[in-house]
């Protein structure tokens, strides 16, 4: 088709190109895999309750690669969940003693992308729920019972979770023709076109794009993502209409970082005179969850949004924290 565009925006994968990754760390891409962590963390905690001998060392530690926005929220999230497995009568264990959680990071502070104080604020958090912060530590390998750093230090863990990293999908490396880069990501000028053909047009975690002026790309977030959306509709209309398209420009409207029910971060841009504004706690914590609503409207529809949170609503205080089977 002459005028058509092809449109890829596409979850992102993990890097898989550290040894042992692909056996021994499970990530977070799809719901599946999810589903699958959520099964080896309860069943891990199922055999160490049962089991005659005391509590390997590294048995029941968690040690999560990449503390983006990912795997610093995801560390928060554990510290309650499996808190909340143990409540279920496994009296055996001990959750200050048993249960470690490391978040490892090879940057010199977690979540890179955010400003320095919001870094500091989050680890000094984490500190707070007993997670162990690992800066400055780049992964070797990963084996059947823990991580390798360079340097040769060692983190005994049986639990290890990927999420490190922002790659698109493999299957845009070998587009024909097309201009990629080595995270696969489609390299794309201002309004959104790819580099060799003006027919495909890539927004998302899939789209590599430097602003003039930019040291460095669009960062992969949602709002990123969002904003390429609604921008690429109005081109759409543009090009049906004989139009010159026009260039996107990206806004950071901030970021937030949740820590589940024990805090939410962030900072607001543009509130001061273009200035950025720090928030946290309660404040931080609904601003969090209206934006999480919002996108869940763009992507479902008001209606079924509205219900879901109705029934979630009415069922929170029946249903397990927890999904036990």
């Amino acid at each position: 088709m002459d005028y058509a565009s092809s449109l890829l925006g596409l979850l992102p994968g993990a890097r898989r190109g550290t040894p042992g990754v692909k056996e021994h760390a499970i990530c977070l891409d799809t719901p599946d895999e999810a589903q699958r962590f959520n099964r080896r963390l309860v069943n891990a905690c199922l055999r160490a309750h049962t089991q005659s001998e005391p509590v390997r060392p590294g048995q029941l530690h968690v040690a999560i690669i990449g503390a983006g926005a990912t795997g610093t929220e995801l560390s928060a999230e554990l510290h309650r969940t499996v808190r909340g497995v143990v409540a279920y009568g496994l009296d055996k264990i001990d959750p200050e003693k048993d249960i470690k959680i490391t978040l490892i990071e090879a940057a010199d502070r977690i979540v890179p992308a955010l400003p320095q104080r919001l870094s500091q604020a989050t680890e000094r958090l984490l500190a707070e729920l007993g997670v162990v912060v690992r800066t400055n530590a780049r992964v070797m390998n990963v084996g059947p019972d823990g991580v390798h750093l360079a340097g040769g230090d060692f983190i005994p863990s049986e639990l290890v979770v990927w999420a490190a990293g922002v790659r698109g999908p493999e299957v845009l490396t070998h587009l024909d023709g097309l201009e990629a880069t080595p995270s696969a990501q489609l390299v794309v000028r201002p309004t959104l076109q790819t580099t060799r053909d003006d027919n495909i047009f890539a927004i998302g975690d899939c789209a590599f794009l430097v602003p003039d002026g930019e040291a460095r790309p669009i960062p992969p977030r949602a709002q990123a993502a969002h904003q390429e959306a609604s921008h690429l509709v109005r081109q759409i209309k543009r090009r049906l209409a004989g139009e010159p398209l026009q260039p996107f420009v990206y806004h950071d409207f901030g970021s937030l970082v949740s820590l589940g029910e024990f805090s939410t971060i962030g900072s607001l841009m543009g509130f001061l005179s273009g200035k950025g504004m720090m928030i946290e706690g309660y404040f931080a914590r609904l601003m969090y969850r209206s934006l999480y609503k919002m996108h869940q409207t763009a992507l479902h529809g008001p209606v079924k949004v509205g219900l879901d949170t109705v029934a979630r609503l009415l069922t929170r205080r029946t249903e397990p924290h927890v999904k036990l089977h």
